[in-house]
């Protein structure tokens, strides 16, 4: 092995350099034993200079028996002895251990970059359900009964899963048994948050239709199962977002969003999957004119960067496997890992700017964006000149009217499946070309219409 060469790049997530055997020698150990494993050069000096180390007939083998004696489990380090310069090296190494979290005196540690880092309470259980194939989700929750799952959801799911060609037969109860969402005759925490009969604040979600970064102009908020949650959410974004109709002489028109229903499905699923619901931490959605951003409490793991999911050159991990599982199941998810790709597609297809991807704060959040730039019917601006052409959307608006003079602004957006911004926008430039005018109090009054455009 070129030594000088592995001493030339510097520490790293798998090599560390020390002047002498100390304790820090132990907890780098440990770090790469619940990391990808690594070694440590003794002998060397941060600034990759070789100083060497002092031997006594012993030192080797006590040194061994001290990182063995001090860890737990008990880390066995292989050790080789070399010479560069004269001077002798001595290099520890560890694989990644197989059953993790190791420990050094009661204190757990993971290798980051080039240095290494405490581990949170959290991150240590992460870790040893992770070791184990298993995931927080798939243990029974201490703190709710089978009272608190609804046996009707569970029906609901199952008469899914059966038109998916599932064979199932059994009652809401033995389902749930067969597929070990009940251990211990407790829900376990997965079947609680798929199936729980009332709303609370497990599973949270702010949802807001924001004017600008401080002024809200219309707020939600769902606790419901994270099954019912998905349709919640999407249902809120469409409400919020900009939709236009394209005639294409078809028998059925088709609907043009202001972004990809397909990329917000694949986003929200992400967010409910993937949330960390062991955190304090609400997931939050904010709607914007020209942007959305998705936060959901649970950053990625430190082995996975944004680069990463970028170039989908990352092993997935879901941490909540069983959750995964069952969304996989209903035919929601498509395999793991497949999703970010999916997502930055349907932009890219849509021709609108790439999605941005951040941890931030403990979570993780997901920006989507419009393109402002287009002059398209779902950005009409507000200085549409007067001569020009009413639009199919501004032509059923008038016909609308002209059904019903007392019509509402709120109610025309619904019918015609568009943001309220949207509405007035289109009712200012028909007022402007003087086809139709508002007369009578805000609550009483009511459309007059002078003429019609062909």
């Amino acid at each position: 092995m070129n030594w000088l060469h592995i001493i030339q790049q510097g520490e790293n997530e798998k090599t560390e350099f020390k002047t002498s055997f100390n304790t820090e020698v132990i907890e780098t150990l440990v770090a790469f034993a619940n990391s990808k494993g690594g070694m440590v050069m003794v002998g060397i000096a941060n600034d990759k200079s070789i100083v060497g180390t002092t031997l006594q007939e012993e030192s080797i083998q006590n040194w061994v028996n001290e990182v063995k004696n001090k860890t737990i489990p008990s880390i066995i380090p292989d050790v080789e002895l070399i010479e560069i310069e004269h001077k002798n090296i001595i290099i520890f190494s560890t694989p990644e251990y197989p059953v993790k979290p190791v420990s050094y005196k009661g204190k757990y540690f993971k290798r980051v970059k080039n240095s290494n880092q405490q581990l949170l309470v959290s991150e240590v259980v992460n870790l040893h359900l992770q070791s184990l194939n298993t995931s927080w989700d798939a243990y029974p929750d201490t703190n709710h009964r089978l009272d608190d799952i609804s046996f009707d959801k569970v029906q609901d799911t199952i008469e899914v899963l059966k038109n998916r060609n599932f064979t199932i037969n059994e009652s809401p109860l033995a389902f749930l048994r067969k597929y070990d969402l009940i251990r211990e005759d407790k829900p376990t925490h997965a079947a609680y948050l798929m199936f729980k009969e009332k709303d609370t604040i497990a599973t949270t979600i702010e949802l807001g239709r924001f004017q600008d970064p401080i002024t809200i102009k219309d707020t939600s908020r769902t606790k419901a199962d994270i099954i019912t949650q998905v349709e919640d959410v999407i249902g809120y974004v469409k409400k919020h977002i900009n939709v236009a109709l394209i005639i294409s002489g078809a028998t059925q028109n088709q609907q043009k969003w202001q972004y990809p229903l397909e990329a917000i499905r694949e986003i929200v699923l992400n967010m409910i999957i993937h949330r960390d619901y062991c955190s304090n931490s609400d997931a939050v959605v904010k709607i914007f004119d020209d942007k959305i951003e998705f936060f959901n409490p649970g950053k990625l793991p430190d082995d996975i960067s944004i680069q990463d999911l970028l170039d989908n050159t990352y092993k997935s991990t879901p941490r909540n496997k069983t959750i995964a599982e069952f969304f996989k199941n209903l035919g929601w998810i498509e395999k793991y890992g497949s999703g970010i790709g999916r997502i930055i597609n349907y932009f890219k297809e849509a021709k609108l700017p790439p999605p941005t991807f951040q941890n931030q704060s403990g979570g993780f959040l997901v920006t989507i964006f419009a393109n402002t730039t287009l002059n398209d019917p779902l950005n009409d601006p507000l200085n549409d000149p007067l001569n020009d052409p009413l639009n199919d959307r501004q032509k059923n608006i008038i016909s609308l009217i002209k059904n019903n003079i007392y019509i509402t602004k709120e109610e025309l957006a619904i019918k015609c499946l568009v943001s309220l911004e949207t509405i007035k926008r289109d009712i200012q430039k028909i007022q402007k070309m003087n086809i139709i005018e508002r007369k009578g109090s805000k609550k009483t009054g009511y459309w007059h219409i002078h003429k019609l455009n062909s």
